[in-house]
């Protein structure tokens, strides 16, 4: 519902409208169940018209809003007017967007869009620098196999037999490339 003039919701009381003056947007009409209508034209007949329809005013006429199923079945039932509330356009369309609350939208989700990839990027990197740590050892094992030092190294390739271990990863790699236990 509205703010009234001092700012509290108002309340729109229900009116009686003319069905000939109510317009159904193509859209809603592509909704339209005739199993619900029928349903609803059923229990008009017993109870009458629990709830209103709701509408916008439209120069000479009104715009369905929500409720299309109990016009139609007014409509079915012959009825020439049914209970509505008319509301006002802001009101029947709350989430229309004014082109700067528009503008920042299409931003706030260029920015989580950005976000998601970075963090995936992210994500990535981290699980090739895993991969890389873990082929390393491997690499590093060939190349003093071979040579018996580090490439490029003038001093004895760490993890040879009389070098100590610095890390507890280190003695672990030592402990594999000598096949010893740990």
């Amino acid at each position: 519902m509205g703010l009234g003039h001092d700012g509290v919701d108002a309340v729109h009381k229900p009116e009686s409208l003319l069905i000939e003056k109510i317009y159904v947007p193509v859209k809603r009409r592509k909704d339209l169940k005739p199993d619900v209508v029928r349903d609803i034209a059923e229990s008009m007949l017993e109870i009458g018209q629990q709830e209103p329809i709701v509408v916008r005013p439209d120069e000479d006429r009104f715009i369905l809003v929500e409720g299309l199923h109990r016009l139609e079945a007014c409509r079915a039932l012959g009825e020439p007017a049914i209970l509505g509330l008319v509301v006002s356009a802001e009101e029947a369309h709350p989430k229309a967007l004014s082109p700067q609350d528009a503008a920042a939208e299409a931003q706030r989700q260029n920015m989580e869009r950005l976000k998601k990839l970075r963090l995936e990027r992210e994500a990535a990197e981290k699980h090739g620098m895993a991969a890389e740590a873990r082929a390393a050892p491997q690499r590093h094992a060939e190349t003093t196999s071979r040579t018996g030092r580090k490439a490029g190294s003038g001093q004895p390739a760490r993890g040879t037999a009389g070098a100590a271990p610095k890390t507890l990863s280190e003695w672990v790699k030592q402990q594999e490339r000598t096949g010893g236990r740990y």
